[in-house]
């Protein structure tokens, strides 16, 4: 197809507002999909069971879509800031981009960070203001945030010229005027589209240059590199070199070229500059590679991703329930699904560690390392992992820390609450008022060590009502005098067995449980949150003593409080610097690392005294 027929665009949002609705509603339009593709329940794009269950975004997903003479290819990017890595990837393949922002809610965290780098990246932006159905849609107001938002990140002027197209993804309707032209369809849409962003910038008669940005496995082609085809001609069986970033080369034949139609990659005899292409046939392909022509290997700059902010250690499961529900146990299976997973998962680090059955796993953010230790539990392992930790830098010999832009919505009684607590961690209030719902709306600058258990906190303290959503800004200077965050407590087993009624509802004046009766536990494991900021040991398996006066039916009166679910998101939020997450396909346990309480106790005592 000739290049000036093609539209490379990014649909690019916060968390939530609708990228993959609207992706499926431009696919059904264009009838692009099949009747059976329409019927499958939930999002079409959202093909992963965890994006499903979650109801976001997870890793970018590739379609194209023909409308009237033109082609276009569509990227659904992710739109929570943990899976930056995948975000800052496909804006490179595309040339514009949809930036939706949701009718009520306006410009959030996430898309000051993915609109930061479209505008880097001098895209074109096209402006869509979803959700135009919502009884408390703020349109106007949106429109303005949005606006200010722009001119903040220093968009230029052909880029603060942005069209504004008005949209309900979930009917598939738009319109760019609600109050003349009211929305029947999503032609207004498509013609933007058209019309403002432009046709890819390429070289047809240049040599052959495709930049890998992401990457797909095909069980009769092996590993295929996707990427824009920058320059020149790519066809079945030419002859390629692969050039590395690294700088490695490597020759091959162009086993197959693949191209979108719809969600289905198709074969192609050949394809030319313009179009987003996967290449199979060589052994190895990493991110930020270039296939070339081997007649004149010309390399593209490799991509440059941002590095992590919080690390964790992925070890063996050593508890005493090990072994007895996953499928894989072995540091050895461990160590290659690990390894495995950094070859597509570009912004995740791993490092060997002096021990051969742990792992530094390194990730963008708390939300990016639970999506991979959820994946790995599905798949059959077992594994242990530790509290997240700041990843620190050295710049110019001194210690720089991780500080992050945090959005923060609350009702009007808990403001209070919000200035208090985020006061306390040293946060810099950038931005405060009242929305016209009632709640109060706060913008802080925080360093990623003060977040760490805070919105568990919040959650706590304002009866689950906080909406809160971060996202990374920069390194800057370490802070010494920083205070340390809100502890808390565990209640801790003594001994092995099975919880029974009778000893939850002794336990429960103690603090708030994560477990009920008839569960299995050990000596050293986590019941639940203590009520005073200090471990407290509890025999959770005793049961009522038989006497002439008392039977065992007695346990039937006993009224217990529902236990809190440990979620993985919480259970890696509770983590404390002594604690462990036990891992499995069925279950999700948190242990102390010494599970005597008197070695315990003896180890606690000999670090205070240094």
């Amino acid at each position: 197809m000739d290049a000036s027929k093609l539209r490379n665009l990014a649909i690019i949002a916060h968390v939530d507002h609708g990228k993959t609705t609207l992706v499926d509603s431009m696919l059904q339009y264009t009838q692009s999909v099949s009747q059976k593709q329409q019927e499958v329940s939930g999002l079409i794009m959202d093909s992963m069971d965890l994006e499903r269950e979650r109801g976001m975004t997870i890793q970018a997903k590739n379609a194209s879509l023909n409308y009237k003479d033109h082609k276009f290819n569509l990227v659904d990017t992710p739109g929570h800031a943990d899976f930056g890595g995948e975000v800052e990837r496909t804006l490179r393949m595309v040339d514009g981009v949809l930036l939706l922002i949701d009718a009520k809610e306006g410009p959030m965290p996430q898309t000051k960070f993915v609109l930061k780098k479209s505008i880097e990246l001098g895209h074109r932006i096209i402006v869509v203001v979803n959700k135009i159905d919502r009884p408390d849609a703020r349109i106007e107001e949106v429109v303005n945030r949005t606006f200010d938002l722009f001119v903040s990140l220093e968009a230029t002027d052909e880029q603060l010229d942005f069209p504004i197209v008005y949209t309900c993804a979930i009917d598939g309707i738009a319109t760019i005027d609600m109050e003349n032209k009211p929305a029947k369809d999503l032609e207004p849409l498509m013609d933007a589209i058209v019309e403002t962003l432009p046709a890819p910038t390429v070289d047809p008669n240049g040599p052959l240059q495709i930049l890998v940005l992401a990457l797909a496995y095909d069980t009769y082609k092996g590993k295929m590199g996707i990427g824009k085809i920058s320059s020149g001609k790519i066809r079945k069986a030419q002859q390629l070199t692969r050039v590395a970033a690294t700088g490695a080369n490597e020759n091959a034949n162009a086993l197959a070229i693949l191209s979108y139609q719809g969600l289905e990659r198709v074969e192609l005899e050949e394809a030319t500059a313009g179009d987003i292409v996967a290449v199979a046939g060589f052994k190895a392909m990493g991110i930020g590679d270039t296939i070339c022509a081997q007649e004149d290997p010309q390399p593209l700059p490799p991509v440059v991703i941002e590095q992590p902010t919080l690390r964790m250690t992925f070890s063996v499961n050593k508890s005493p329930f090990a072994g007895k529900e996953g499928k894989f146990v072995t540091s050895r299976a461990l160590r290659d699904r690990l390894y495995t997973e950094v070859e597509t998962n570009v912004a995740m680090r791993i490092e060997d560690t002096e021990s051969p059955e742990a792992f530094t796993v390194s990730g963008r953010g708390e939300l990016h390392l639970a999506v991979l230790i959820e994946t790995m539990r599905r798949e059959g392992y077992e594994v242990e992992v530790s509290q997240p930790e700041v990843v620190f830098r050295t710049e110019n010999g001194k210690k720089h820390e991780p500080v992050e832009w945090v959005s923060i919505d609350v009702p009007e009684q808990y403001q209070g609450v919000i200035i208090e607590e985020i006061g306390k961690r040293r946060g810099d209030l950038k931005e405060m008022g009242q929305m016209s719902s009632g709640d109060y709306h706060f913008e802080y600058h925080m360093t990623t060590r003060a977040l760490l258990g805070l919105k568990r906190m919040l959650l706590r303290k304002t009866r689950g009502t906080v909406i809160m959503h971060h996202v990374f800004e920069s390194y800057q200077p370490f802070l010494t005098d920083l205070p340390q965050g809100e502890g808390h407590g565990s209640l801790v087993s003594t001994h092995d067995g099975t919880t029974t009624a009778f000893a939850l509802f002794s336990a429960e004046e103690r603090g708030e449980l994560f477990i009920g009766p008839g569960v299995d536990v050990y000596q050293g494991m986590v019941l639940g949150q203590a009520s005073r900021d200090i471990d407290v040991d509890i025999n959770i398996t005793k049961t009522k003593k038989l006497t002439n006066m008392r039977s065992s039916t007695g346990d039937a009166t006993v009224v217990l409080t529902p236990p809190r679910p440990l979620t993985l998101e919480l259970a890696i939020e509770y983590l404390g610097p002594d604690e462990l997450l036990e891992v499995t396909p069925e279950s999700l346990r948190i242990r102390k690392r010494i599970a005597d309480p008197k070695l315990r106790i003896r180890a606690q005592r000999e670090k205070k005294n240094g």
